[in-house]
């Protein structure tokens, strides 16, 4: 039996790929322990979860406007380097109470990271989003060596400063939620032992209620709106038009919306259903399309079940993500802030002809998604580690 301590942040979408490999940890007879913040984690997770609480800066909330680097530089400054800062404390505690053997450590938990090195422990880091290997600061040197700084102010406070490495990828393996064949031909990788698992996608309790019997019968194409668990304060204008979007195909295609703000009217079109949660795993089986913002989870589920998706990226990784998309052919991509009800009805009649080819990219994306491993590889290679 080995024990294996997960480092996340209070996100969900960082959240949930691991929480998979954690199960297939413990049915393997390994102790698996989380370090978070743990009202969410317990929420997430279940009773049964072994959780380490651990301190955040509060909700990441910025303004909707805020795009670009600048909600980037925001997103560091203001979230990631305070929640490094605030979580380093629980870190350690959770390291000397539990005594893991392998520490696996979110990309934007970077205090699991830190803390690791500074026990000398071996880390894994976990990769939710294809993004990051990519190195989308490429094209943004001034924003990179600002990075770069902040994330050596933190190594001084919490870990190793004789350390040189990217504490986002560490020397001893990255587990790359991806494959090869999304990413692109033309991706070189930070280094030879970063793993592409493919989507950790398992089974998960929702407590999400869904009317199943809505989507007996008529015979009409089910698609999925979604902007994801934190995109409330930038998502009402899109909302709307993608209601108007709906209604303009009602002949041949019903709508789930999410509206976890509640911002749309009560009184919708006939073939709309508007839901503050759904579901998400179990309804992608019965669905033909996807329009969502570009959320790497989203996007990999949906493609795992070969659900061709609109995608119409906000900002972080979204846009490299909408960029794999449409570069596999498996969906089309529209703008968040100008798109309008016809061209978003437009673009889901697009991914919804079978003579476009985007159900069938999806459907090949899907297949190497299915081939890497997953949960199961992820599992076989911590399991060496700890051996």
């Amino acid at each position: 039996m080995s024990r294996y301590l997960f480092v996340v942040p209070p996100l969900t979408g960082h959240i949930n790929p691991l929480r998979g490999v954690a199960d297939r940890l413990t049915a393997d007879g390994h102790r698996v322990a989380w370090a978070g913040h743990a009202p969410l984690l317990r929420q997430l997770l279940g009773p049964q979860a072994q959780l380490y609480d651990c301190a955040g800066p509060g909700d990441l909330t910025r303004p909707p406007d805020l795009l670009g680097p600048a909600a980037f530089k925001f997103l560091w400054e203001e979230f990631f380097v305070p929640l490094a800062d605030a979580m380093a404390p629980g870190v350690t505690a959770a390291v000397e109470a539990f005594g893991p053997q392998v520490v696996v450590s979110d990309q934007h938990a970077v205090a699991g990271a830190l803390v690791a090195e500074r026990h000398g422990l071996p880390l894994f880091t976990s990769s939710t989003t294809s993004a990051e290997l990519i190195d989308p600061l490429s094209s943004m040197p001034k924003v990179a060596a600002w990075l770069d700084g902040m994330l050596d102010g933190l190594r001084e406070r919490h870990g190793d400063p004789l350390a040189e490495h990217d504490p986002r990828f560490s020397p001893h393996g990255v587990l790359a939620f991806t494959t090869a064949e999304f990413l692109g031909p033309e991706v070189e990788l930070p280094h030879e032992r970063v793993h592409l698992v493919g989507p950790a996608i398992a089974p998960r309790t929702s407590d999400a209620d869904f009317p199943w019997e809505w989507l007996d019968g008529d015979g009409r194409k089910t698609v999925l709106v979604s902007l994801g668990t934190a995109n409330d304060d930038a998502g009402s204008r899109f909302l709307h038009e993608a209601v108007g979007a709906l209604e303009s195909l009602a002949p041949r295609v019903r709508g789930i919306v999410v509206d976890p703000a509640g911002v749309l009217p009560s009184e919708l079109p006939e073939n709309v259903l508007a839901l503050p949660r759904v579901p998400q795993l179990a309804l992608l089986e019965r669905l033909d399309a996807v329009v969502c913002h570009s959320g790497h989870n989203t996007v990999c589920e949906s493609l795992w079940h070969g659900v061709p998706l609109v995608v119409a990226p906000i900002r972080d990784d979204q846009p490299i993500v909408s960029g794999l998309v449409t570069g596999s052919g498996a969906g089309v991509r529209v703008r968040f802030t100008r798109v309008d009800a016809p061209r978003l009805a437009k673009s889901i009649d697009a991914v919804l002809d079978a003579s476009g080819g985007h159900a069938a990219a999806a459907q090949r994306i899907g297949e190497t998604f299915r081939a890497a491993g997953g949960v199961r590889r992820v599992a076989e290679i911590l399991a060496d580690a700890a051996r």
